[in-house]
């Protein structure tokens, strides 16, 4: 049987563990933050310390056979509903909350690690975590997304739109434009064009100007840039 102390201890590093993922989420202002990691990461602690030790009264009766890790198995696949919730589907090919989902995910299991008394895993698995977070963005940032999309994409009103009136704001604003693509929205009866732009003929000091005068256009429903 665990004592007082011992479960305090548990939660309480699985309390910190938690913590420490939730600060570097919560200072990108994510909705799945401080408190919730560390509502995750003690929550599956004591799930793994019920799964180990709550059952001790009933384990000796005659019949009765316990699988002490069925209970905290649920945790893993359990966890993904709490994550789902953080993702967000914006439109085609942009998805936003994977990482935050993931990061839960992994909080979960630092919990269950914490739970089961495994300290140095836990800490280890925190620290390699937070390493990710916090210090591979920026690395992603400069070696990986040198061909990310820069460009302003629009939700069009499906045959509605002159092409020509698009191209009167680029040229308005000394916009040069390199490609232009449409495809089909999720939504009946819209489309999706993206317009890659030259990123030094962007001024980004009238960047709500340009965007307040896309939307003017007869049939533009939505406007949104990407700079990289």
């Amino acid at each position: 049987m665990i004592s007082i102390e011992e479960i305090a201890v548990r939660l309480a590093i699985a309390a910190i563990l938690g913590s420490i993922v939730g600060s570097e989420r919560q200072r990108h202002e994510w909705a799945a933050g401080l408190r919730t990691h560390m509502l995750v990461c003690v929550g599956s602690a004591l799930i793994m310390i019920v799964s180990m030790f709550g059952f001790g009264d009933v384990v000796n009766h005659p019949g009765i056979v316990l699988d002490p890790s069925r209970v905290a198995a649920q945790v893993v696949s359990g966890i993904g509903f709490l994550g789902a919730g953080t993702i967000l589907f914006l439109r085609r090919e942009v998805v936003r909350g994977l990482t935050t989902a993931a990061g839960l995910w992994t909080v979960a299991a630092v919990g269950l690690a914490c739970g089961g008394g495994l300290y140095f895993a836990a800490g280890l698995t925190t620290a390699i975590v937070f390493v990710i977070l916090a210090i591979m963005k920026p690395l992603e940032t400069k070696f990986f997304n040198k061909n990310k999309f820069n460009g302003v994409t629009l939700v069009l009103e499906r045959k509605q739109v002159n092409l020509e009136n698009i191209e009167a704001v680029f040229k308005d604003h000394g916009m040069k434009y390199t490609q232009i693509s449409l495809s089909p929205s999720l939504e009946e009866d819209l489309d999706d064009m993206k317009i890659s732009i030259q990123k030094v003929s962007l001024d980004k000091g009238n960047l709500l100007v340009i965007i307040e005068d896309m939307r003017k256009i007869k049939g533009v429903r939505e406007v949104s840039f990407t700079v990289s």
